[in-house]
């Protein structure tokens, strides 16, 4: 279990102080992430020296100085303590994988949400991950699952380079298959009607890339795995909340759906959070 921040600083960092220090960080095979601002950034070393006490496997801390930016959803980070290094192997759900934690997007706090996934999927589904990063959730399912094909999109080179890497280490090659582009082109002019279930991990741009998802979706319809952040604040339900968007969308496109489950992911930031939607659809639009 990972210890909080401010209890192991307790003694080392003032009470007045500890309290702009965030209160969490993530580790990625051997590389610790904190976060830093103006106010925390002089007591770096302090919590970099404390984490890696704890930590006795980690060999890298590197500080993220403000939110995951652009369209290929990366940190911006800086080197605080161990070994100047932005690539690891992280292990997770029996799968390793290689990843640089400054040219790919990769959080470990989706790790319960990738295996949740992967368990639903059926004996010889196709799958679309249409923002598949690294190929994270694509191999997890691929290791815990009997799909027949897993259609790995992403428009970030470097990611595709170690996603390829990835099927590689893990033994997934011709089941997970790595395509560098976006994915509304790709699925347009390649995997139009061939999924049985279609990954959405990008809430940035799910909401829009929605009928691209269903143009994927085999005649008869199949599952939506749809990802979006929401604010919902002290009596108001973020679920609730994109479940009424995403009917929006889905009824002004003439979709027959259901959503039978949602839940929040993570929460990531005051009263934000991320929400999952597993939308059933029965039966799509031809064409958008």
């Amino acid at each position: 279990m990972k210890k909080r921040l401010r209890k192991i600083l307790a003694g080392a960092v003032s009470n007045d102080e500890v309290e702009h220090i965030y209160n969490a960080y993530d580790i990625v095979g051997d590389i610790a992430i904190i976060r830093v601002n103006e106010n925390s950034r002089k007591y770096g070393k302090i919590v970099a020296e404390a984490i890696m006490k704890i930590h006795k496997n980690v060999r890298t801390v590197l500080g993220q100085v403000g939110p995951v930016y652009g369209e290929l959803r990366l940190r911006k980070l800086e080197h605080i303590a161990g070994e100047n290094k932005t690539t690891t192997t992280h292990r997770e759900s029996g799968c390793v994988f290689s990843i640089d934690v400054a040219q790919c997007y990769f959080s470990p706090r989706l790790s319960f949400e990738r295996l949740r996934v992967a368990k639903q999927v059926k004996k010889g589904e196709n799958v679309l991950n249409m923002f598949a990063g690294a190929g994270c959730f694509s191999i997890i399912i691929a290791k815990n699952s009997t799909a027949k094909k897993i259609y790995s999109v992403d428009v970030n080179p470097v990611a595709v380079k170690f996603m390829h890497e990835n099927v590689r280490l893990n033994g997934v090659y011709g089941r997970v298959v790595p395509l560098e582009g976006d994915a509304k082109v790709i699925i347009q002019k390649r995997l139009f009607g061939t999924s049985d279930r279609v990954l959405m991990p990008l809430p940035e741009k799910a909401l829009a890339y929605i009928p691209f998802a269903l143009l994927a979706l085999r005649r008869n319809g199949g599952w939506i795995h749809y990802y979006d952040f929401e604010h919902a604040n002290k009596g108001e339900e973020a679920v609730k909340k994109v479940k009424a968007k995403i009917a929006e969308k889905l009824d002004n496109l003439g979709v027959n759906f259901e959503v039978p489950f949602g839940r929040v992911v993570r929460t990531t930031g005051p009263n934000w959070h991320q929400i999952v939607l597993d939308v059933f659809v029965k039966g799509q639009l031809g064409q958008i």
